[in-house]
């Protein structure tokens, strides 16, 4: 890899004005484009980069080791939701054949959707499509249909999201079983079962797309992490479509945070223990419950919050998380929690080191 390809530097994303984004080029060649099974490795074998945030020092291992990095009385919070089908072929009223992607299904039983035109017949690649109307009604398989009822977000020219209405001759996730099938994009050329876009502790199911960060988790790390004495313990929040326009507003998700998640992670800060969120899904449900203080609290419902550096995080002080392409909001919750200087370090490592990008890739331990 050149020097030039692993140049970091600092650009804006239109979403969040004054706040300046970690910016670099990512090859293609670091984007995982199939799961590590397929590519021979178990699903812990993918690599991990644990980094911690006082020194500046960063590890290169491999997942399936991170037992090693971690402490009786830390806390493992695991986002328990499981992936849909959330993708549907539709058809336009002309005969065009389209793609629906279902994002998150709100109060009223009404969807927050994107549709998606076919860019590549052959792989099923797709790209954003925007030509629609309000009030346009899409065909769906088994006589089916979808209504789209006005934007999501009037005020943005793309019109990407809609607000719209489903359809359906059977229970939702019983059509989708049948029907539907998993959202990917350009950089997955092949269509792969649900069953590699669920975490081994998906319990409820509602995500649009995969909580990824807990994916390299198996039964038998999960066994000698408890037996470490290292505590996990859940929470809920669905994630809807991943946004590929830079200057859209956040949009809702629902979430939900007992009250024992939240008396656990309560007490491990009391006993100056380690929190560590399991992706950043977890960090947007814990920081809508977390008060000023540092007090976590249960709660329900649905949040829009974004996680900047002018905001701060107080519910936890570590994270396993993927690797987030350039530009990203995710990027701006990462430089919360590390600070600028340690994020520039350890994206500097990642791609000098070849770690790999999105849903299969690889992943980076975050610690205090």
């Amino acid at each position: 890899m050149s020097e030039t390809t692993i140049l970091l530097s600092t650009d804006y994303n239109e979403g969040l004005p004054g706040i300046p984004l970690l910016n670099f080029t990512l090859p293609s060649t670091l984007e995982a484009g199939e799961p590590p099974e397929v590519r021979g490795l178990e699903r812990d074998e993918v690599r991990l980069m644990v980094s911690y945030i006082a020194t500046n020092r960063v590890v290169h291992t491999r997942f399936r080791h991170i037992w090693d990095f971690l402490e009786s009385g830390d806390v493992l919070v695991i986002n328990t939701s499981g992936t849909l089908n959330a993708a549907l072929p539709a058809t336009r009223s002309d005969a065009t054949l389209l793609e629906l992607h279902l994002s998150t299904h709100l109060p009223a039983d009404r969807w927050v959707v994107e549709m998606r035109a076919y860019q590549d017949s052959r792989e099923k690649t797709t790209r954003t499509f925007n030509d629609i109307y309000p009030g346009e009604t899409f065909e769906l398989p088994a006589g089916a249909s979808v209504t789209f009822d006005a934007p999501y977000a009037p005020g943005h020219a793309m019109k990407r999201l809609w607000l719209a209405t489903l359809n359906l001759p059977i229970a939702l996730h019983d059509y989708l079983d049948q029907y539907g099938f998993p959202i990917r994009y350009s950089y997955v050329k092949e269509g792969w079962p649900l069953s590699y876009y669920q975490t081994v502790f998906a319990t409820e199911m509602g995500s649009a797309e995969m909580p990824s960060a807990g994916r390299a988790f198996t039964p038998e790390l999960l066994t000698r992490l408890i037996a470490k004495g290292i505590q996990i313990t859940p929470l809920l929040l669905h994630t809807g479509v991943a946004s590929t326009e830079h200057d859209e507003p956040v949009y809702e998700e629902y979430y939900r945070v007992t009250e024992s998640t939240a008396r656990l992670i309560n007490a491990a800060h009391q006993a100056r223990k380690r929190v560590i969120a399991v992706g950043t899904t977890v960090v947007r449900a814990l920081e809508t419950v977390t008060d000023a203080r540092g007090v976590t609290y249960p709660g329900e419902g649905w949040t829009d919050i974004l996680i900047t550096p002018r905001r701060g995080i107080l519910a936890v002080n570590g994270m396993l998380t993927g690797l987030h392409e350039p530009l990203s909001t995710h990027l701006a919750m990462l430089e919360t929690l590390t600070g600028r200087t340690h994020l520039e370090i350890t994206y500097r490592e990642a791609l000098k080191e070849n770690y790999l990008w999105h849903e299969f890739g690889d992943l980076h331990l975050i610690l205090p």
